[in-house]
């Protein structure tokens, strides 16, 4: 066959040059990620072999070789796993785009921006790995044959002009370890001659491999001298199955690196590893990171754990293991209980996975409990992260509610810039207060100086400050939290008098709240209401006085029946939600500007009331965040009132 050329696009192109140039100092992760992918090679063909045992036999001993060439520079890495073919070797070594290529280019060019120094730590963090060979080598060779296959293909690149594929000639073929696998043979450049020592790739190996369950050889077997035994570098053994007093800290990071790709960004928050035993038995070796990954929020982000069964890997890919609120956990699930030859179709529907789904979700939220009450920095740092992500559970995980809710954390009117747990808030309620209040909104530093809760603050009621959009979502299904319900302080008309009053300063504000509501049955009062529904007409459900203001002249609330305010926004974004409630304007009865048009609301002849009226809707309109119904009437209205004003 002749030789096949293909270019890469200009991105990849810029891309493969960062990887060459950009990752200088940390070069050693090319020999990392390349066996990390001869170790899933051989995975996949111990997974493919369960149904199809000719694909193993006559070699089933699993193994990955690193051969050096000092005098030609080179490196061979090989294994005898699955292999890839012609269309393999496209989809997987030519097409980096799948990887996300233009998310690695933004995290550049933001990184760039923001004048950052020193290396970009891109390896691991996007899936560019086996690119990382263009650090140390100025031309790569992959020698692959696939399992089953008899046809064995050459991929060529430099890493700059493309590729090329062809078959391979015999001599390279003899460069393969077994009948089927790869052999990647890499051209080290004359600043990487330390990587043609063995003693130098056996400490990498070590300090980054040791976790392998394949065996790591370096060097020739026939080089050996009579009777010494070949040796594998790496312990060979899965780490998620070694007691636990045999594994360092250090090598939990670095498997965890291992599993997220983020060797030297992220280390593990918490390490769980534990082996459940009784009716049903697996290992379970899970990492809770600190740091956030960049695709939390991608709906294509796939689930965080590894599916085993019985050491055999069977899939990166289980959403049946964990809730997609935990998707930020990453690790090792080895199940003995599982036959070898399960499918895709049976993993969806299998009963035991529920059960570990359950257990890994109750010792996950109780190590988050235990961190959350030990250390309470370092959680609400991880709170701050993943806050938003774990609360998705309080709407899809009924069964998990109780849990989540002892780690959920909130702003509040009470603690300025502190967050606190709902069983703080309820500590902290008066005798008469039997609902968990709170608002909901863009940011929490906003939303303290909202005037629906001007009242609350007043009478030293503390109001939960919610600032995530899930929030507005999973506390219409939670409804409350130990029979306190939770109710929004911009719905409905709340009572705040008979709610209990705190003492000294507070007491005094219960006279302001007595002149108000004597002013609601003032014929004045009764007038000015009377005259700015007319007003209004449509516009708005009903005029009241209010409980809720005491600084503020004027408020939007959502009737009883009606959607809360904030709800309704982010259906209206998020969902295209069509529908129109009538809100209700709340006025402040002891409030200047409302008294003065409570004296003019029976004698107004020259339009001054219903000029006000509009723009004070318009004002709460405003506060809201909403936009005003009509622009040019509230500019005309405003320079009116300013120029008679002046």
């Amino acid at each position: 066959m002749t030789t096949e050329n293909l270019d890469f696009s200009a991105d990849v192109s810029r891309l493969l040059d960062i990887v060459a140039n950009a990752l200088y100092s940390n070069r050693d992760v090319f020999l990392r990620e390349l066996i990390s992918n001869a170790a899933d090679a051989c995975d996949r063909l111990r997974y493919d072999a369960l149904s199809n045992d000719k694909l193993i036999k006559g070699d089933s001993d699993l193994r990955i070789e690193i051969r050096k060439d000092a005098t030609s520079r080179k490196i061979y890495i090989c294994d005898n796993g699955v292999g890839m073919n012609h269309d393999d070797l496209i989809e997987n070594l030519g097409t980096i785009a799948r990887s996300g290529t233009s998310q690695i280019m933004d995290a550049i060019k933001s990184q760039q921006e923001a004048g950052a120094k020193g290396d970009l730590n891109l390896i691991g963090q996007f899936g560019v790995g086996f690119y990382a060979s263009f650090t140390v080598s100025d031309q790569v060779e992959v020698i692959s044959r696939k399992a089953g296959d008899k046809e064995t293909w050459l991929w060529t690149s430099d890493g700059k002009t493309g590729y090329s594929i062809e078959s391979a000639s015999k001599e390279q073929e003899d460069l393969l370890i077994g009948p089927r696998g790869t052999t990647i043979v890499l051209t080290v450049k004359d600043d990487g001659s330390d990587y043609l020592i063995d003693e130098r790739l056996k400490h990498i190996i070590l300090t980054y491999s040791d976790h392998i369950d394949i065996p790591i050889y370096v060097g020739y077997k026939d080089e050996l001298e009579e009777g010494q035994k070949w040796e594998a570098v790496n312990t060979a053994s899965a780490l998620w199955l070694r007691p636990k007093s045999e594994i360092t800290t250090e090598q939990y990071n670095a498997f965890f690196g291992h599993l997220s790709g983020g060797y030297g960004v992220d280390e593990p928050l918490s390490t769980l590893h534990w082996k459940a035993e009784g009716t049903l038995e697996f290992t379970s070796l899970l990492f809770i990171p600190s740091l956030r990954p960049w695709d939390l929020y991608d709906p294509s982000r796939k689930a965080g754990l590894q599916l085993y069964v019985k050491r055999v890997f069977i899939t990166d890919k289980c959403e049946e293991l964990l809730h997609p609120w935990l998707r930020f956990v990453q690790g090792i699930v080895d199940c003995q209980d599982l036959p070898l030859n399960i499918s895709r179709e049976m993993l969806q529907h299998n009963v035991v996975l529920q059960k570990i789904r359950t257990a890994i979700t109750r010792r996950v939220l109780k190590e988050l409990n235990t961190l959350a009450e030990k250390d309470p920095v370092a959680f609400e740092a991880f709170w701050l992260q993943f806050g938003p992500v774990i609360k998705e559970g309080l709407y899809d995980a009924v069964q998990h509610r109780d849990d989540i809710f002892k780690i959920c954390r909130f702003y509040s009117t009470h603690e300025d810039g502190k967050l606190i747990s709902l069983e703080d808030y309820v500590s902290r309620m008066g005798d008469g207060q039997k609902s968990i209040f709170y608002i909901s909104g863009a940011k929490a530093h906003s939303l303290k100086n909202s005037p629906q809760i001007e009242g609350f603050k007043s009478r030293g009621i503390e109001v939960l400050l919610l600032e995530d959009t899930i929030d507005d979502f999973w506390i219409q299904s939670a409804m409350g939290f130990k029979d306190h319900p939770l109710v929004s302080v911009t719905k409905g008309d709340i009572d705040l008098d008979n709610i209990a009053q705190g003492a000294g300063e507070k007491a005094k504000d219960k006279v302001e709240d007595d002149k108000a509501e004597d002013k609601k049955d003032d014929a004045t009062f009764v007038t000015l209401i009377d005259r700015m529904k007319i007003i209004l007409g449509d516009e708005i459900g009903d005029v009241r006085t209010s409980t809720r203001l005491t600084s503020s002249p004027v408020c939007l609330v959502a009737g009883d029946k009606e959607t809360d305010l904030n709800l309704e926004k982010m259906l209206r974004l998020q969902q295209q939600y069509q529908g129109e409630s009538k809100r209700v304007l709340e006025i402040n009865a002891t409030h200047p500007l409302i008294m003065r048009m409570a004296e003019i609301a029976a004698n107004d002849s020259d339009g001054k009331l219903e000029k006000a009226t509009h723009l004070l809707l318009d004002q709460a309109r405003i506060i809201q965040g909403e936009s005003v119904s009509d622009p040019t009437s509230f500019a005309q209205n405003m320079s009116d009132f300013i120029q008679n004003g002046i």
